[in-house]
């Protein structure tokens, strides 16, 4: 194995979570679950020379159903669109999306700013002409390959144009324990200045950025070409200071901890709450709900069934568990005493949507308490 970056051996195995399901392969509800049922490899690693956090290997074949974008992410996109624009970086006439599956586009929002639009996905094998705006909102993290990945961006960025990329921050995902952001066909975690050596190895360079509380942190940079003669803004200068320790393989290791904690937790949790004769069922088949459930060894007894917006996800069942996914109207009509968000962010929304669930939904930051 090498450095999917700099091509380095110098590798070091900061996560391990074991043989994982596939996190987006989801059998239909009617299929059995069998003792040998695939599962694969899920490791993160961390480079010692450029210091990029990494899957450490995929053998899984994608078959991901597409999910339907939380209003959490169209909110930030709608507000990540008006401060770029504000700090006026939105200059040009085109722009060109690499996409992602995880779906959501930001092309309208920029239409609205008066801004020719020309979508792609960095998978289509399209050949199109560079353009003033690149847009990639965590599409490229699934590039095997990273460093032809960002060479692609570079090329789809025109002389004097911007790549605007976004990306879930490695601080986040260590400092909040975030450790099921590891998931299969997810390449790639960034901090600023692994993200910095990619892009200097594609002839680009950070020239500004803005932080957002998505996903407990996001980060979107503004990257221009070398020669650009736009200055580097100081935000970059502090960013990259603030993440040198997540180049440190010992700072990353940390979420080791963080697996087995929580893995243990869920379950003394829902083992506590089929003790007391409560009904627990869970929402969001999120992919990093995938290694969650299998470390915690769930099945239906402990979680009668997690509900999901997706239609394409509804009918099938949790990867190497009985749990089936339904719908959210099932999810009300079931009337569980309590249920489980897979997503925080996902809170405001389906306590909106969902209003006769009042008072039912649980947390990460609930499960964990010795009482809930």
């Amino acid at each position: 194995m090498t450095c999917r970056a700099c091509g380095a051996a110098t590798l070091h195995r900061a996560l391990d979570l074991g043989a994982v399901p596939a996190a987006d392969y989801f059998p239909p509800a009617e299929q059995p679950v069998h003792a040998d049922e695939s599962t694969h490899p899920l490791a993160m690693d961390l480079c010692g020379t450029c210091g990029l956090a990494q899957l450490a290997d995929d053998d899984t074949v994608t078959e991901e159903p597409r999910g339907v974008e939380p209003q959490a992410l169209k909110d930030q996109a709608r507000d990540a669109v008006a401060r770029v624009a504000a700090s006026g970086w939105l200059t040009g006439e085109t722009v060109r999306e690499f996409g992602s599956p995880h779906g959501g586009s930001w092309l309208e929002l920029l239409e609205q700013c008066d801004v020719t639009t020309d979508r792609t996905t960095a998978d289509s094998g399209q050949l199109v002409a560079s353009a003033d705006i690149v847009l990639d909102c965590f599409g490229i993290m699934h590039e095997p390959d990273q460093r032809a990945a960002f060479a692609a961006r570079a090329e789809a960025t025109a002389r004097g144009g911007v790549l605007l990329l976004q990306y879930h921050s490695l601080a986040a995902i260590v400092e909040q324990g975030q450790w099921n952001a590891l998931r299969h066909g997810h390449f790639a975690y960034y901090s600023l200045p692994a993200l910095q050596r990619l892009l200097a190895d594609a002839g680009m360079r950070a020239a500004t950025a803005w932080q957002f509380d998505l996903y407990g942190g996001t980060t979107l940079v503004a990257a221009v070409h070398a020669d650009d003669p736009r200055p580097t803004e100081a935000v970059i200068e502090q960013m990259c200071a603030d993440d040198a320790a997540m180049t440190e393989p010992a700072t990353v290791a940390q979420l080791q901890a963080a697996a087995d904690g929580q893995a243990a937790a869920l379950r003394s949790y829902l083992e506590r709450q089929s003790a007391s004769g409560l009904r627990v069922f869970a929402y969001g088949a999120a992919s990093r709900a995938v290694a969650l459930f299998a470390l915690a060894g769930l099945d239906h007894r402990l979680v009668g069934a997690v509900a999901d917006a997706s239609a394409a996800k509804q009918g099938r069942r949790m990867p190497g568990t009985d749990i089936s996914i339904i719908s959210p109207d099932e999810l009300v009509a079931a009337g569980p005493d309590r249920v489980v968000l897979t997503l925080s962010d996902l809170l405001p929304e389906v306590s909106a949507r969902l209003p006769a669930l009042a008072g039912r939904w649980v947390t990460d930051d609930w499960i964990a308490t010795p009482t809930g």
